[in-house]
Formats: structure tokens, sequence, C-alpha cells
């Protein structure tokens, strides 16, 4: 009961291909396949970015400093104050 048999695998091409008309179907495959081809290109390009790429090994310091700078540390900041009086973050243990 849970499968579809042959049968209703006939009738239900029969309905899409009538719905459809047989010279669309092949045109609808054809764009679904492009789309999937975009698809997977785009997934792949979107995973090789998240893979860290190995660090060139670079022999002349000078030039070094120059196409690479070096990084700034961040400043830490403070929380805005609370609206409230004697409230604070913390949480009871």
């Amino acid at each position: 009961m849970g499968s579809l048999s042959p049968w209703h695998w006939a009738i239900l091409a029969v309905v899409v291909i009538v719905l459809f008309g047989a010279k669309k179907l092949p045109d609808a495959a054809r764009s679904l396949g492009k789309s999937m081809r975009i698809f997977k290109s785009e997934i792949r390009e979107m995973q090789s970015e998240t893979k860290p790429q190995a660090p060139a090994i670079e022999t002349n310091t000078a030039t070094n400093t120059a196409t690479n700078p070096t990084p700034v540390q961040s400043q830490r900041v403070e929380p805005p104050a609370s609206a409230e009086p004697g409230h604070t973050e913390a949480r009871p243990a």
C-alpha cells in the first residue's frame, strides 16, 4: 500500500504530459539540469572559501612587510551601563 504500482506511475506520466505538453518537458528538464549545475558550482565555491588556505612561504622580508601589513589589535569595548541602579549582569549560581 505504501508504494506506487506501475499503473499509478503510467497514469501520473500521462497526466504530466497532458498538463505540460510533450514539447515543454525536455525544455523544463534542460533548465532544471542547468540550475542543478549552477547550484553545485556555488556550493563548491562556498566550501572552498571556508577552507583555510596554506600560507605561502616568502623569503624576502622587505616585500613581506609591504604586501602583508601587521594586524592591528582591537580594543576592548565596555558594555553599556544598565538602566536600573544596582542591576548587574551576573547571574546567581
